[in-house]
């Protein structure tokens, strides 16, 4: 009878998830390799990178709850002007009031090392918020870990890069003395009451089975040691992860979440994602990790963070929103306040066409959208946009707009009730639009501003005898 490497002394279990008898993956051990393995097949840096297939299926495994965190003060301050204590404090309010009585933003990370960060930090804790929670950022020193001891936190994130190209490249180690290393700084925070929250740097380019299982293996020891959590947070720093079945690691996102919680293991509840945008992937990345397991997923507002920034937070209220069926006492209206906040006090330009928060991300110029627009503007509408962020639908007035559209424009800027709204065939709609054609007949190339339009719908009201308010 023949015995097979791995599995000879591994006891048959009944998942009670799935009740089916399954055996134990053998255990994996570090493997302190001379040469980096830089996985140079699939990041051939003179060309762009490959993403290949094994086609190996791991299950869907969503957590029963899931839920967000925030880098808006930390890595979302990295492609930034820095936000001032002030800014910092108001934008946090925000957070909390976004969050809901669930504390969907469950925590907030923060810079330690100036004098405003920590400003900040104290300010924010003063506000007795239960979430979002406070929690710093620190690389894996002793220098940084005593800033978190004078402040008095009670969880902190750690820099431990997971790739060869860390690994090798930048720390100028070995697997093993990295490893080391990590852990003796994690027992340090816990050694101080301190939970800790391991940041996976580049995992997307690392050994997942080869190092990180490993790893994370090891801290798992050191939680049930000491009792306190040790979260894992899988970063995508350079946007690598693809959401694709089948592809292989470590490029696959959900490859990744399997390997850490069924080899590694790692509880859900501990699991969390962190994205970059470099190949547009960050928000299926998101929810990928989500739906495989991850309960937190990492995110900044507005997506501002390093490079092509991070997974835009309010993105992942609505994705949560499509994946649970509700909001769970998130407050949406809040992202519209946010991004007035950020475009009047702050000065920051939030794109147009951006998702949810754009200034035209609802609006429509084609004339034959307004059209259906004006019938019923589920038609073109994503969902109750005035409802969920206080945006109703618009119709932007140009020479492509037609009837159809100044009357949208018309009803929709005045608020007009049911009885009171004008349609294509208004006197009013057709006076504006001999006025509109004649501004484009005459060379002008750029869409009507609402002054423009308020000054003429005023004048051909008063010419008509209408009232619209």
């Amino acid at each position: 009878m023949y015995e097979f490497e791995g599995f000879h002394n591994s006891p048959v279990q009944m998942n009670p998830k799935n009740n089916l008898l399954e055996i134990e993956e053998h255990m994996y051990i570090l493997d302190d390799v001379e040469k980096p393995n830089v996985f140079r097949n699939m990041f051939p840096y003179s060309e762009i990178p490959k993403i290949p297939f094994n086609n190996r299926i791991v299950p869907t495994n969503m957590p029963k709850d899931i839920w967000i965190t925030d880098t808006t003060f930390r890595d979302g301050q990295q492609s930034r002007a820095p936000y001032s204590t002030e800014q910092i404090v108001t934008i946090y309010d925000y957070l909390n009031r976004l969050g809901g009585p669930n504390g969907m933003i469950r925590a907030s990370e923060f810079f330690l090392y100036s004098k405003k960060d920590r400003d900040a930090v104290y300010k924010c804790m003063e506000r007795g918020y239960e979430f979002p929670e406070v929690t710093s950022w620190i690389r894996a020193s002793k220098e940084d870990f005593k800033l978190v001891k004078e402040i008095g936190m009670k969880e902190t994130g750690i820099l431990v890069s997971c790739s060869d190209y860390h690994i090798f490249l930048k720390l100028k180690m070995t697997r093993k003395q990295a490893m080391e290393h990590y852990l003796s700084v994690v027992r340090q925070c816990l050694d101080e009451g301190i939970a800790v929250r391991c940041h996976l740097e580049d995992i997307t380019r690392a050994d997942i089975y080869g190092f990180v299982v490993p790893f994370c293996v090891e801290l798992m020891k050191l939680m049930k040691e000491y009792n306190i959590p040790v979260k894992i947070r899988a970063c995508d720093t350079m946007g690598y992860g693809v959401n694709f079945s089948g592809a292989v690691i470590p490029r696959s996102v959900q490859g990744i979440i399997y390997a850490l919680h069924t080899n590694g293991g790692v509880p859900h509840e501990l699991l969390e994602w962190h994205g970059h945008n470099d190949f547009y992937k960050a928000v299926v990345n998101s929810t990928t990790a989500w739906l495989y397991g991850c309960s937190a997923v990492n995110t900044s507002l507005f997506g501002i963070g390093e490079r092509t920034g991070n997974t835009p937070l309010e993105a992942m209220v609505f994705e949560y929103a499509q994946l649970k069926g509700d909001l769970n006492g998130m407050d949406t209206t809040v992202i519209t306040e946010l991004a007035q906040y950020y475009e009047k006090e702050i000065g920051y330009k939030i794109p147009p066409r951006t998702p949810f928060v754009g200034k035209n991300f609802n609006v429509t110029r084609a004339g034959i959208h307004a059209d259906g627009l004006l019938k019923n503007e589920e038609i073109y509408n994503i969902f109750d946009t005035e409802k969920f962020l206080n945006r109703p639908v618009l119709c932007a007035v140009s020479n492509t707009s037609g009837l159809a559209g100044i009357a949208h424009w018309i009803n929709t800027y005045y608020k007009l009730p049911d009885e009171k709204k004008v349609d294509k065939g208004s006197q009013l709609v057709r006076e504006v639009k001999e006025w509109v054609d004649g501004e484009y007949e005459s060379g002008r190339v750029t869409v009507l501003t609402d002054e423009e339009l308020i000054a003429v719908i005023d004048k051909n009201c008063k010419k008509l005898g209408i009232e619209l308010v």
